[in-house]
């Protein structure tokens, strides 16, 4: 006899196609123009579904909106290469996901949204900041976090929201050569 693994029961596909249609219709029309009647009909579901597995538009967003940036494992980084390392990485993140970017987008014009931002980046880059920071004062590393977060986020929103020419024609060593410098003394030089 062989073992087989259970067939997936027909919630989880539900629920994941929901998840896949909120994604798309979050990042085409954003928070505030994405309907959950849109959502339900592109996962091919009534919408009292979406209602009944997420509650509401917010908390459908929040599933939807879960997201892993993915970051290095720094450990494993000469301390003065880190700034170029988390720049390149957010760089081919924001290239590689459209979730990121529409999770962007809503993050400046919504609230669920902003604390959605806040959310992740308080749980995948502050840590990040805490193994490279010199300071051991309690809250230096969070401080860091959100500098180097504004770096990351201007140059998001100048190059894949607003797209800006400059910004959005750059090629993408020349934007490292940049911001690395920056996002590097945030990191790891003497606090003033």
């Amino acid at each position: 006899m062989t073992a087989t693994s259970p067939a997936p029961r027909r919630s989880d596909a539900t629920r994941a196609a929901i998840l896949t249609a909120a994604r798309d219709r979050f990042a085409a029309d954003g928070y505030e123009r994405a309907t959950i009647r849109a959502i339900a009909r592109d996962a091919g579901i009534d919408p009292s579904m979406v209602m009944r597995y997420y509650g509401n538009k917010e908390g459908l967003f929040a599933a939807a909106s879960e997201f892993d940036l993915r970051m290095p494992d720094v450990a494993s980084v000469a301390t003065e290469d880190v700034g170029a390392v988390l720049v390149t990485h957010f760089l081919e993140r924001w290239e590689e996901d459209e979730t990121l970017t529409a999770l962007l987008r809503v993050g400046v014009t919504n609230p669920a949204g902003a604390e959605r931002m806040r959310s992740i980046l308080q749980r995948q880059l502050a840590p990040v900041a805490a193994a490279v920071c010199p300071d051991p004062e309690p809250g230096r590393a969070a401080e860091r976090a959100v500098l180097v977060a504004s770096q990351i986020l201007g140059m998001a929103v100048s190059r894949y929201v607003l797209r800006f020419p400059p910004a959005a024609a750059m090629p993408r060593e020349e934007v490292v050569a940049w911001l690395a410098p920056t996002v590097q003394r945030y990191l790891t030089a003497v606090a003033p």
